[in-house]
């Protein structure tokens, strides 16, 4: 495992609160970027809100970085602003094909976890729905009336002690639909904490004034696969730690 901040990457333009994280594999990056920090910037005015302070290509999903042996920092994943966690770049274009190859194809396992309102009941679960994802003004919105399958595994972690009710909760999705495990978890009357368009506004509005957090509560804790590259095989693995206002919130 190599660990954060060495080599080529060291000197990375940092957004706010991004942290590099100790990673494996030949070339891969991972990094964990807070809630509210945009995977990458639309336009130039969002790029004090990025996950890098520098330019970004629309066209090539690159940050523009001339330090770089090949001036590009490839994107191989996102997360909604809102969302904390695990993200993975890459300085190589070839390596980049490949890793987007085993986003699309499904061969990427990732954990995240979040705090619910409410308690699942049984504590181990497989969520399997029907939704329907559309995009109106830019933006997208996923309900939970549709015909595109859409599975995650869920297994409660800690149950908080306070009213009203809170859960941690782990979420391992098999499919990779747009807010998928927020929908999921409304749909079971186990809303995310925060989630301001899927959840419940009211105990949202209740839980911001008490705890003074008015993030959204949904964190990619690890991404981890397997791949061939270069004629050899690599392990890739990078865990996000948990915020320390989850478990001061349980």
């Amino acid at each position: 495992m190599k660990p954060a901040g060495d080599d080529q990457f060291s000197s990375l333009p940092l957004g706010r609160g991004v942290g590099i994280l100790p990673r494996d594999g030949p070339g891969l990056i991972a990094f964990a970027k807070p809630a509210g920090v945009l995977s990458h910037p639309n336009t130039a005015a969002d790029q004090p809100r990025a996950l890098l302070q520098a330019g970004y290509s629309l066209e090539e999903e690159a940050y523009v970085l001339p330090a770089l042996p090949q001036k590009r920092l490839w994107l191989l994943n996102r997360l909604d602003s809102a969302t904390s966690g695990v993200i993975l770049a890459t300085a190589d274009r070839a390596l980049a094909d490949t890793i987007r190859a085993h986003f699309r194809a499904k061969r990427v396992h990732k954990v995240y976890q979040a705090l619910v309102f409410g308690r699942p009941a049984p504590a181990e679960q497989v969520w399997r729905d029907r939704l329907a994802v559309a995009k109106k003004g830019g933006q997208i919105r996923t309900s939970a009336a549709g015909n595109v399958m859409s599975e995650s595994a869920m297994r409660l972690v800690r149950a908080g002690r306070g009213e009203p009710r809170v859960c941690l909760i782990q979420l391992e999705p098999r499919t990779g639909r747009s807010h998928q495990l927020r929908v999921q978890c409304a749909k079971r009357h186990l809303p995310i904490v925060g989630d301001q368009t899927y959840g419940d506004f009211p105990r949202n509005r209740d839980f911001a004034k008490r705890t003074g957090e008015k993030r959204l509560f949904l964190h990619s804790l690890a991404t981890e696969f397997e791949y061939e590259f270069d004629g050899r095989r690599h392990a890739f693995s990078a865990t996000a730690p948990l915020p320390p206002e989850f478990a001061a919130a349980l």
